[in-house]
C-alpha cells in the first residue's frame, strides 16, 4: 500500500520572493478560486520540473557531455524551483496557501535499447526541451500577451523568458549530435519520437480541458481558454516542433502520424 502523497510546501519561499501583487490584483471576486487553483497547479508543475532537469544533468554528465552543458542543465533546476515559488506567491496574493501535493517522483527513462549513453541522453533532451519546454514557451507566451501591463505580467514574463532558454538549450544541444548519428541510431530515435509525441499529447490535453473557456476577466489573472490552448498546442507542434525536428534530419511528421493512440 502506497503512502500519502509528498506535500509541497512553498509558503516560506513564496513569501520570500513575493512581488507587489496583492494591491495590483484588486478585487478578483468569483475568479479567486479558479485563479488560486490555476496558479497552485503551475506552482506544483514548475517545481516538479526541477527534478527532471537534475536527473537530465546527471545523465548528460554520465554520457560525457561537457561541463558547461551539464552545469547549464543543472541551473535550469534552480530556475524551475524559483518559478514554483513565484507561482506560489501569486497563490498567496490571491488569498490561498502555497501548499499542495507534490508531483509523484518519476524516474527519467534510461533507454536500455539505445546504442550508447549519448543516444539515450538525446532522446530525453528532445522529449524534455524540444517538445515539452517548447510547448510551454508557446502557451505561457500566449497567456502573457492576454495580460495587461503590471506586476503579474512581469512575473509571467520572467518565467517565460527562462522557459525560452530551457527550450533553446535542447534544440542547440541536440542539433550537432543528431547530425552524427548513423542510420540505425536515427531510426531508433524516430521510433522513440512517436512514443514521446504520444506522451506529450496525453499530458497536455489532460491539463487543457476541451470545455474550459476563460471567464470574463480571466486572462488578466492567467486563466486561459482550454479550446484555444489546445489549438495553440497543435499549431506549435505542426508549425514549430515538427518542422524543427525535420530540419535536423528526423522523420518527425511520420513519427507524429505513427504515435500510439
Amino acid at each position: 500500500m502506497s503512502g500519502a502523497p509528498e506535500l509541497l510546501d512553498l509558503r516560506s519561499e513564496a513569501r520570500a520572493v513575493a512581488p507587489p501583487l496583492a494591491g495590483a490584483l484588486g478585487d478578483v471576486g468569483a475568479l479567486r478560486g479558479p485563479a488560486i487553483e490555476t496558479w497552485r497547479g503551475r506552482m506544483v508543475n514548475e517545481h516538479g520540473s526541477a527534478r527532471v532537469f537534475e536527473a537530465l544533468a546527471v545523465q548528460l554528465a554520465s554520457a560525457g557531455f561537457d561541463d558547461d552543458t551539464v552545469a547549464t542543465c543543472r541551473g535550469f533546476a534552480a530556475e524551475e524551483r524559483k518559478h514554483g515559488a513565484l507561482c506560489g506567491a501569486v497563490v498567496e496574493a490571491l488569498g490561498g496557501e502555497a501548499l499542495a501535493p507534490a508531483l509523484p517522483r518519476e524516474v527519467l527513462p534510461e533507454h536500455a535499447d539505445a546504442g550508447d549513453p549519448v543516444e539515450a541522453a538525446l532522446r530525453n533532451l528532445v522529449s524534455v526541451s524540444c517538445l515539452s519546454e517548447t510547448i510551454a514557451v508557446a502557451l505561457i507566451g500566449a497567456e502573457r500577451e492576454e495580460m495587461p501591463e503590471g506586476p503579474l505580467r512581469e512575473l509571467l514574463t520572467a518565467i517565460w523568458s527562462e522557459e525560452i532558454g530551457h527550450a533553446r538549450f535542447g534544440w542547440t544541444t541536440v542539433a550537432p549530435r543528431i547530425a552524427t548519428l548513423d542510420a540505425a541510431a536515427r531510426t531508433r530515435l524516430e521510433r522513440y519520437l512517436a512514443v514521446a509525441f504520444a506522451h506529450l499529447e496525453r499530458h497536455e490535453l489532460a491539463h487543457l480541458p476541451a470545455e474550459a473557456c476563460s471567464p470574463s476577466g480571466g486572462p488578466a489573472l492567467g486563466l486561459c481558454s482550454g479550446p484555444e490552448a489546445r489549438a495553440l498546442f497543435y499549431a506549435t507542434l505542426d508549425e514549430v516542433i515538427i518542422p524543427g525536428l525535420e530540419n535536423l534530419g528526423l522523420a518527425a511528421r511520420a513519427a507524429w502520424d505513427a504515435r500510439p493512440r
